[in-house]
């Protein structure tokens, strides 16, 4: 007992715990007291036991577990938080309690398990048991399936989901237990219950035995629907209504009522993928000419379709080959087959199909012509499939088309599937405009010839009249006979809908109570609003869409009552009329009234309208008082004053009575001919407004009209428009039937009378209000000088709304609106399109035009699509049949061609505005893909997408595109572009509808998806379209979608939903009836009344911002006007403020708080509050900081910085530009708080907020520097991080800005701590960060020297080298650069800090080290120069930074300066004052700024300096497109697992780039990547190589496989050469090295298929060469030929292989020769031949390579001739290599061997001279001669030589070699030449030619031998004056001191000297600059070879001074002239 007592005293949830099973059993006893003890369900106590309910459930004793599941049950049952451990608990009793031997154990789980069901988690509960079915021990599938069951059974099937349950259902059918097995039937049984015989397909596939003994079980069902016994714990107010019908009698009645849906069969089925089973021979034997051959082909595709459930696919081209053979095949036996494979096909797709419905109608239709009874009942099934996919408005006019065919077979077999169609349609979906047309076919037919075509129509019209009810479709049988008419309503009773019988009762009791309410309305008019409320009881007794026309009848009031009776009015005789008139009138009235005496008739008059006044609406003969008032004199009544009361009689009787159309008749004529009365005119227009109001305004303003222009009396006609202008206003528009007057408005406006013509004028332009751009084509062919007047007037009403209509049925009862009001609209906006003439286009788009449109060829293509835009055009308004279009277009909304995809959309734009309403139809098919264009890449291309979107959308409302599953579909797609263009699309309609289809629901799962996108312009959009998806699902359906969501997932979602629905807009109210009418064209009106209304509102108050959440009828703006709106809302509401807020506003913003700052500190530290370290900003730390600042900021700037709008930002950063200066102390004081705002800008998309923020920074941190202020470890840490995000930004001007934000950083920060900051910067995966964190680091290494790395140079070195292996190319070239900056400052110490690198790495930084051409010793000295711009201490351009529009302009000049500054500190013989006054000159930028067309910035190239630093050039990398950023980021992906060492993956890889590369539109995604790919690929063959090739336990098949997808991969990359010719020179190395060490593997050749491997590596290698880069594969082969001729362990196999392919490639260069950049090249040679000279060559064991060497040089020299000599312009020192040699002797051969003429000439005029063949050895003398000339040793040689060459052949012509040199070369030479002349003659002293010697010599005479130092400043030679000579005379031009036309030949011919290619093209960027680097080196060599020769030949030092002195008077000149 010692022991019981211990844990006796331990609180429950401890006992519950306990090891001893007596402890946890005594836990249990009480916790199931003390749960059924606690009232509360949301007590605290629950959440104690939360964690324990699964282990109670898993007790491992018995006993225990038994009184624990009676805990567990209370708990779940009373505890308010027991649903979050549903998964757990019910996990837990399937596999523990379920497998319990005790029938007790295995209840109370059970019982767990439904009430957990009963708390509303059901589909936890389901998946869990259905896990369990999966379990080995049959007792828990038993047990399973029994839950199952009986949860069904009491729950039914709306809480059970069952498609998952039939789902498993076959298979528990097949398992080997007996139990299992008999369960399975007993829940298939249940099942059918609730579903019944949409269970039978899923289970046609069990044991025929099974399956009899389940019907038999079926059978004994009773046929009555099951009920729910059980309910949810949110269903209690359902429970107690099925217990109140259970006690009452109405049981029967309420069955009907609560009758479960009908399960559809085809929900519960697996979709079948058909596409791909399909035989391979399918469509060539379909198209065969044997019938035979064609026949197996359709049956094997009937087997396919006969699935009852297809997966969705491109069926386009098997609906054609059906079609096909449907319309042309001559075996009628299979046409009847190809139409059963539709009804298959139909029936399996079921709405997926509806996109191929348009395609088989016609053709089917037009089959109908088929006499065989087989193939007539085919086609009918066929069309009737169809039908089922798709709604009679979409196939409307393929329907009507044929109506009108000669052939009866085929008008009666249209008819018989219209009736049919009928059948399925509902008021709704059969309105009255597309009814119309039917009718009026359907009326021709009824009078055919042919009895079979007649009785199908009587058949139609008959279910049209049964399905819409007889008011609907009476108007449209106004014409016909009584006896048609009652054969019609015959017909109708004995119809039965798709409904059955029960439908058709329905309608019997709609029609019924239809006919009961009229007369009731009729009867008390006082009540006019007292029959709708029947309609909803009739409404309760059959299905809803009945109840609509039913309630309809009745609902019309007073008004349905008059228009029934007009119908049955007849016209009554004089006798009667007198009779009836008698009855009402007094005696003396009827008397007077034909009375002479003027007096007596206007007494009767008086009469009269007081008898009318006093009368009952119902006792009022109306007929027979107009009628009366018509007797003699009548309407040639000559007093006015009694004619005016005859008038307003009429006017009265109209008001009063019931007046009908019969009446109106009498009077109208004579209202017309009075209308232009002066005296009468108004009294007449205000009758005509009474009867218009009594008989509706269309009909009158029909009859007014035309009554008006019968007559022929101008002043009736202009008066009769003008009032039928004002009645539009006042009735609205609806109706109005314009076709019936528009011809007379037509004769109006050629009237000749002016009047008439301005009517006319007005009348349109309230037409205009209504109908928009539309009615001006009725008028297109009026004379210019009229349409410019209905311009002028349509340009008036441009903006106006049509006013509010206050007359007619508007105003009779506001009950019928809601129900009526699309009616009009559908109705009105059709009759304003059908009025426009529209021509068929179907013809015009011919076979050739499609053929055209998919032509492989882009330039055809386009032409196809000039041809349909054309077409297009030219109709401007068309039919829906546009042929053969829809289909060529929907192939070119993929097109990879983006100028045509763009003009695609163009021509569905078009299509749209000219197609109408009718382009509906093509919704489905087109109109979805135009969706699926939203998702590209290209901004340009989506606007374009967007627009045509929105003119589709216009024509055709929101309901096409909601429905179905093609929208959910496109957002299911993971595609950002896609995600955010739809979802925001959605957020601006979806406001303004007033319904949305249920299908809506299926974008919710995706919308919730969104919201967690990585993306976050996708999630942002995503939680703007949230409201207005609730708006219309409402909050309980969306929040019940989150229950499918992980819990992490769902939290997430449902906080958003909650803030969604504070936020949610409320619905549009119901239109006003005019705004209903109007058409879609007019709907552009009404953005622009919209705007002028918004402004006043917001200028009254500041409360009118958040305007959405206002019910707006005017919210159907298109997406520019509303987009606009918001706009003016947005920026108007801020500006409203009054006199305090602008008092509040003049103060400081920031204020001073003693210590504040130190506190916080100290708080961050204490971790009082967060510390300010995260990835991106939460909410808690946007409110601390909130906190923090409104201590030390103006509370109005708190509300700017914290408002959600980025415009209030740039408002709070604006007035802390303007307060930064004034405020400093204050500002320092909260600088912490300040950088915290800032760094979450960083994290704003806004770039204009950026820009802002980065102003303001540099301008506060310019502050700082100057202040010598310093920031503290708090406000770095806080800052410089997130600073350093943002150096990766894509935005170029944002990363300069960061940049420059960095520099200066340094100044308040030390700069080693900003070092480790950037250190953590190149970790990041955004590898433009990491690219310019290395830049900045190298800046920084360059400025302070090595000791700025932090925490050593060795680990920092290390860290930066690791990038030089980077896989993004800038990242690698940043990092050469740093480390190249580091070998600078310290040499080849570097080399040991850096660690190892592997050898490729290596070779890479050496080869950097080498081209940057700097010497370490001098690296010290210049730290600060290399980087002008980033420089420190007293830099000018620190100062520019503060000075945007000076930052932008570069400064070379100043770059020239600096890179000088050594040379002269280094020679102090030169004199100082010439480098003070020129510096003066250069850095004086205001100067040069006054005079900017002087600015030559070509001339600046000139004096860029030679030393821009090799690292410093960064190749843009292709790939890095911003628009691209998230598929390059996932293509980076995909191929970083090609190099995988898992072989699985790296064949899913390449599978994923295979599909890329093989689909032509998205191939170019690949480009920017394929080094990247490529280098990938080659390190997967290595790794196979190496590693996989020797691992005996992996599978060969797997290797060859592996090696089958690369060279698959690459055979499919090479074959497009626009890729492959991105391939670089490095990749393409190893790219050969790898394939050729492939084909050399002996281990492949024993593999199974290795043979078959090496032939297909062969066949890549060719294409590797004939498609890549010529020049990059050129070099590849050549540098790859050195490496294995140089490796001793090299196979010469490998190296034959190698010239093997470089024999392939001289064979290829006749034709590539010209793409070559034959520099490069050559280079390659040079070096090669360097490292193998001719005599190394022979002692190979081979002679082959050196043949190879000689034949490309033969080859080469051969096809450029001479010109080759000028492309050695990239080697530095030709003398290295024998290559010029042997060139020459190469080209010299040549030219002997031809003899004959040729033009020497080059691009450079290196070597050129037109000379004979014969005379090359002249040539060459003088080229000889020339080369001296240019050498610096014997230059006077040279001239001498020259000088006496001339004298010896005085006819020789040196132009040639001189044409291409600079002016001052030419000018020396003549000098030279002049100055010895004159010696020889002995006739003048020598003069010095210093002064005029060229400092620029051309390039072409540089001799090797002088080609050794690479620059000035590294070589130690000094700087003389020529060079600033050459400076002076830029300066002089550039101020306009020396324009003469000879200076600007020399500037010009230097400058194309400089700017010259070297090449036709260069391989990238960087051997581009490379190549312009060593022109510029060689060029500024002989710079100084020629200044260093013009003084060897002075002959005094006194003439030097001179020219010193000369140059100093010059300068000062320059200075004076500038003051």
């Amino acid at each position: 007992m010692g022991d019981d007592s211990e844990w006796m005293k331990l609180p429950i949830e401890q006992k519950c715990e306990h090891k001893l099973w007596k402890a946890r059993l005594n836990g249990y006893e009480e916790a199931l007291k003390l749960f059924q003890r606690i009232d509360d369900e949301k007590s605290p106590e629950w959440s104690k036991y939360l964690g324990l309910i699964k282990k109670i459930v898993t007790d491992s004793n018995a006993v225990a577990q038994l009184k624990g599941l009676e805990a567990v049950l209370a708990y779940v049952e009373n505890a308010h938080v027991a649903g979050r451990t549903t998964g757990e608990v019910v996990s837990g009793v399937v596999c523990k309690v379920f497998n319990q031997p005790k029938a007790r154990a295995k209840e109370l789980g059970l019982e767990i398990c439904m009430m957990y069901i009963e708390i509303e988690k059901a589909e936890a509960v389901q998946e869990e048991l259905l896990k369990g079915l999966d379990n080995k021990n049959p007792k828990i599938i038993v047990m399973c399936i029994e839950t199952i069951r009986k949860a069904l059974s009491e729950f039914g099937s709306k809480i059970v989901t069952l498609k998952p349950i039939v789902k498993v259902l076959p298979k528990l059918f097949e398992s080997r237990e007996k139990a299992v097995r008999d369960e399975a039937r007993l829940l298939a049984v249940e099942m059918y219950r609730w579903i019944r015989d949409a269970l039978r397909p899923p289970l046609q596939n069990i044991n025929s035995v099974q399956f009899k003994e389940l019907e038999e079980e079926w059978v004994k069902l009773p046929p009555s629907a099951p009920k729910q016994t059980r309910f949810l714990r949110s269903q209690q107010d359902l429970k107690t209504k099925f217990e109140q019908a259970a006690s009452s009698d109405g049981v029967d009645g309420d069955e009907d009522e609560e009758a479960p849906p009908q399960v559809d069969a085809y929900e519960l089925l697996e979709a079948v993928e058909i596409l791909s089973k399909l035989p391979k021979d399918f469509y060539e034997k379909i198209e065969a000419k044997k019938w035979q051959e064609r026949k197996e082909a359709l049956e094997a595709l009937e087997v396919l379709v006969k699935n009852p459930k297809i997966e969705a696919g491109d069926y386009g081209d098997v609906v054609r080959a059906l079609k096909k053979v449907i319309g042309k095949d001559t075996n009628v036996m299979l046409v009847a087959a190809a139409a059963k494979c539709v009804v298959g096909l139909a029936t399996g797709l079921r709405k997926k199909f509806g996109t191929y419905a348009c395609l088989v109608v016609p053709t089917i239709l037009e089959k109908f012509k088929e006499k065989k009874p087989n193939v007539v009942q085919a086609l009918q099934e066929a069309i009737d499939a169809v039908f089922l996919t798709t709604t009679l408005q979409n196939i409307s006019e393929d329907v009507l088309a044929v109506m009108d065919n000669k052939n009866p077979s085929i008008k009666q077999q249209s008819s018989l599937f219209l009736s049919r169609s009928f059948r399925h349609c509902s008021p709704s979906t059969l309105p009255k405009s597309l009814l119309k047309p039917f009718c009026a076919a359907l009326l021709k037919q009824i009078n055919d010839s042919a009895p079979e075509v007649r009785d199908a129509a009587f058949e139609a019209l008959a279910t049209a009249l049964k399905v819409v009810g007889e008011k609907a479709v009476n108007p449209f049988l106004a014409d016909v006979d009584k006896l048609k008419l009652d054969r019609i309503k015959e017909c109708a009773e004995k119809i039965e809908l798709a409904g059955g019988k029960k439908v058709a009762g329905a309608e019997k009791k709609d029609v019924k109570s239809a006919t009961k309410t009229a007369p009731v309305a009729e009867a008390p008019p006082a009540k006019p609003a007292a029959p709708p409320k029947k309609a909803p009881v009739v409404k309760a007794g059959g299905p809803p869409k009945k109840g609509k026309v039913a309630g309809g009848a009745g609902a019309k009031g007073k008004k349905a009552a008059v228009e029934t009776k007009d119908v049955v009015e007849t016209e009554l005789s004089d006798e009667a009329c007198e009779e009836k008139a008698s009855a009402v009138l007094p005696a003396s009235c009827m008397q007077l009234l034909g009375s002479s005496n003027w007096k007596e008739r206007l007494a009767s008059m008086e009469e009269f309208q007081k008898a009318v006044e006093q009368m009952e609406k119902n006792e009022m003969p109306c007929q027979a008082l107009v009628r009366m008032l018509a007797k003699k004199p009548g309407w040639k009544e000559t007093n006015f004053q009694v004619m005016q009361m005859k008038l307003h009689i009429v006017g009265l009787i109209a008001v009063k009575g019931n007046f009908s159309k019969t009446s109106a008749l009498v009077v109208l004529e004579c209202l017309v001919d009075k209308i232009g009365d002066v005296k009468c005119g108004i009294k007449s227009k205000e009758a005509l407004t009474a009867i218009g109001e009594a008989c509706s305004l269309p009909w009158t303003a029909e009859n007014v009209v035309s009554m008006a222009f019968a007559q022929k009396n101008p002043k009736n006609q202009a008066e009769t428009l003008s009032w039928l202008a004002n009645a539009m206003k006042e009735f609205g528009f609806s109706g109005i039937n314009v076709k019936a007057f528009i011809n007379n408005v037509k004769t109006a406006l050629g009237a000749t009378n002016p009047a008439v013509r301005t009517s006319a004028i007005a009348l349109l332009g309230v037409m205009y209000l209504y109908m928009g751009t539309p009615l001006r084509m009725f008028f297109e062919d009026e004379k210019p000088a009229l349409l410019t007047q209905i311009d002028a007037e349509f340009e008036k009403m441009q903006g106006q709304t049509p006013p509010a209509p206050f007359r007619g049925s508007i105003k009779k009862g506001g009950q019928d609106e809601s129900e009526e009001a699309e009616e009009p609209d559908d109705e009105g906006g059709n009759d304003v399109m059908d009025l426009l003439p529209r021509s068929d286009i179907g013809e015009k788009i011919t076979s050739d035009m499609v053929s055209k449109m998919s032509d492989k060829n882009w330039k055809i293509r386009k032409e196809g699509l000039d041809e349909v835009a054309t077409v297009i055009n030219e109709a401007k308004f068309i039919q829906p049949n546009i042929g053969e279009l829809p289909i060529a277009l929907k192939a070119r909304l993929g097109d990879s061609n983006k100028i045509l995809l763009q003009q695609t959309l163009t021509i569905l734009q078009q299509i749209a505005t000219a197609m109408g309403p009718n382009i509906k139809q093509h919704v489905k098919n087109l109109g979805i893909l135009i969706i699926t264009v939203l998702g590209d890449s290209k901004s340009n291309v989506r606007a374009a997408a967007l627009a045509t979107l929105n003119a589709w959308v216009e024509q055709t409302g929101m309901k096409e595109w909601l429905e179905g599953e093609e929208l959910s579909e496109e957002l299911k797609k993971e595609n950002p572009f896609l995600r955010q263009e739809v979802l925001g699309w959605l957020a601006e309609k979806l406001p303004t509808l007033r319904t949305v289809p249920p299908d809506l629901m299926l974008c919710v799962p995706h919308l919730y998806s969104c919201l967690e996108d990585r993306n976050g312009d996708v999630r942002k959009k995503a939680q703007e379209a949230l409201p207005t998806f609730m708006m219309h699902l409402g909050y309980e359906k969306m929040f019940k979608a989150t229950s499918k969501l992980k819990t992490a997932s769902k939290d997430q979602v449902v906080s958003l939903l909650e803030k969604a629905r504070t936020n949610m807009p409320a619905k549009p109210a119901a239109p006003v009836k005019a705004a209903a009418s109007k058409p879609a064209g007019s709907v552009k009106a009404a953005p622009a009344s919209a705007k002028p209304q918004l402004s006043p509102a917001c200028d009254e108050s500041e409360e009118c911002v958040p305007d959405s959440s206002k019910p707006d009828p005017k919210k159907a703006k298109p997406a520019g006007a509303a987009a606009k709106g918001k706009g003016v809302i947005g920026k108007k509401a801020p500006i409203k403020s009054n006199a305090k807020e602008e008092e509040d506003k003049s103060g400081p913003i920031f204020t001073h708080v003693p210590n504040g700052k130190e506190q916080r500190i100290k708080e961050e530290k204490g971790l009082k509050v967060l510390k300010w370290n995260f990835t991106t900003p939460r909410d808690e730390y946007i409110e601390q900081l909130k906190t923090q600042m409104s201590s030390c900021s103006a509370k109005w700037l708190q509300d700017e910085l914290f408002h959600l709008d980025f415009q209030h930002h740039i408002k709070a950063l604006t007035a802390m530009i303007e307060h930064l200066e004034d405020e400093k102390d204050a500002t320092i004081s909260c600088l912490d708080l300040i950088l915290k705002w800032f760094t979450l800008r960083f994290f704003d998309t806004n770039t204009s907020v950026l820009m802002k923020a980065l102003e303001y920074l540099k301008m506060l941190f310019t502050m700082l520097s100057r202040e010598n202020y310093h920031l503290n470890e708090h406000e770095a840490s806080s800052f410089i991080p997130y600073l350093v995000l943002k150096v990766g930004e894509s935005k170029d001007v944002v990363r300069k800005d960061v940049r420059v934000l960095l520099s200066m950083m340094c100044k308040v920060y030390p700069a080693s701590k900003v070092f480790t900051f950037l250190m953590d910067g190149t970790k990041s995966k955004n590898s433009k960060q990491r690219a310019e964190c290395l830049e900045e680091l190298g800046c920084l290494i360059e400025s302070y020297g090595m000791h700025v790395c932090q925490p050593t140079a060795a680990k920092a070195l290390k860290e930066i080298a690791v990038h030089i292996g980077d896989r993004d190319n800038s990242v690698r070239n940043a990092a050469l650069n740093t480390v190249v900056v580091a070998y600078n400052a310290c040499g080849d110490q570097v080399f040991k800090l850096i660690g190892n690198l592997s050898e490729k790495e290596m070779s890479m930084l050496e080869e950097r080290i080498k081209r940057s051409a700097k010497k370490p010793a001098a690296a010290p000295v210049k730290q600060v120069e290399e980087k002008p711009q980033r420089s420190q201490g007293g830099n000018p351009n620190v100062s520019l930074m503060r000075r945007p529009p000076l930052e932008e302009v570069p400064s070379k000049l100043n770059q020239s300066r600096s890179q000088n500054v050594h040379p002269e500190q280094s020679s102090p013989s030169i004199p100082r004052e010439f480098q003070l006054d020129l510096d003066m000159i250069e850095n004086d930028h205001t100067r040069v700024s006054e005079m900017p067309d002087l600015v030559q910035h070509k001339l600046d190239e000139l004096l860029e300096p030679v030393l821009i630093p090799e690292p410093k050039i960064r190749a843009v990398s292709p790939h890095f497109d911003d628009m691209h950023n998230s598929i390059a980021s996932t293509i980076n992906f995909v191929i970083s697992q090609v190099a995988s060492g898992d072989i699985n993956t790296s064949i899913q890889a390449l599978a994923q780039i295979d599909e890329v590369l093989r689909q032509e539109d998205k191939a170019e995604a690949m480009s920017g990547h394929i080094d990247q790919f490529l280098i990938a690929t080659f390190m997967q063959l290595r790794l196979i190589y190496s590693t996989h090739m020797a691992d005996e336990r992996l599978d060969k098949d797997d290797i060859v496989k592996l090696y089958s997808c690369i060279i698959g991969n690459m055979i499919s990359l090479f074959q497009m050469e626009m890729l492959a010719r991105e391939a670089s020179m490095g990749v393409l190395k190893d790219l050969m090295h790898g394939l050729i060490t492939l084909m050399l593997d002996s281990r492949v050749e024993d593999l199974e298929d290795g043979q078959q491997l090496i032939r297909s590596v062969n066949l890549l290698v060719v294409k590797v060469l004939e498609k890549s880069d010529q020049t990059n594969i050129l070099s590849a082969l050549l540098v790859l030929l050195q490496d294995s001729l140089l490796a001793t362990a090299s196979s010469p196999k490998f190296s034959e292989l190698v010239m093997k392919c470089l024999w392939r490639m001289v064979r290829l260069l006749p034709e590539s020769v010209n793409n070559i950049n034959l520099d490069r090249i050559l280079l390659d040679i040079h070096n090669f031949m360097k490292i193998f000279p001719k005599d190394k060559l022979k002692q190979l064991k081979s002679d082959i390579p050196l043949r190879t060497l000689k034949t490309l040089l033969h080859t080469l020299c051969r096809l450029t001739g001479p010109k080759i000599l000028d492309h050695m312009t990239m080697i530095e020192n030709k003398n290295e290599s024998e290559l010029e040699t042997h060139l020459r002797r190469v080209v010299k051969h040549s030219m002997d061997q031809t003899s004959s003429k040729s033009d020497r000439e080059t691009e450079k005029g290196a070597n050129g001279m037109d000379e004979m063949a014969s005379k090359s050895k002249v040539s060459d003398i003088l080229a000889e001669i020339f080369k001296k000339i240019g050498s610096k040793e014997n230059t006077k040689e040279g001239l001498t030589e020259l000088y006496e060459y001339k004298q010896k052949y005085s006819d020789a012509d040196i132009d040639p070699f001189l044409k291409n040199t600079s002016q001052f070369f030419q000018s020396y030479v003549e000098r030279g030449l002049r100055m010895i002349e004159l010696e020889r003659e002995g006739k003048g002293r020598v003069q010095s030619s210093s002064s005029g010697i060229s400092p620029q010599s051309a390039d072409t005479f540089v001799p090797s031998s002088t080609a050794t130092a690479p620059s000035i400043p590294t070589n130690g030679e000094e700087v003389k004056p020529a060079v600033y000579l050459e400076r002076l005379k830029i300066l002089r031009q550039r101020h306009g001191l020396e324009n003469n036309s000879k200076q600007q030949e020399e500037r010009s011919h230097l400058t194309s000297l400089l700017s010259k290619p070297s090449a036709p093209t260069v391989a990238s960027s960087t051997d581009m600059l490379h190549s312009k680097l060593s022109q510029l080196k060689e060029s500024r060599e002989h710079y100084h070879q020629e200044s260093n020769q013009s003084h060897t030949q002075s002959s005094s030092t006194t003439s030097s001074v001179t020219n010193l002195d000369d140059l100093k008077k010059r300068l000062e000149r320059i200075k004076s002239n500038r003051k």
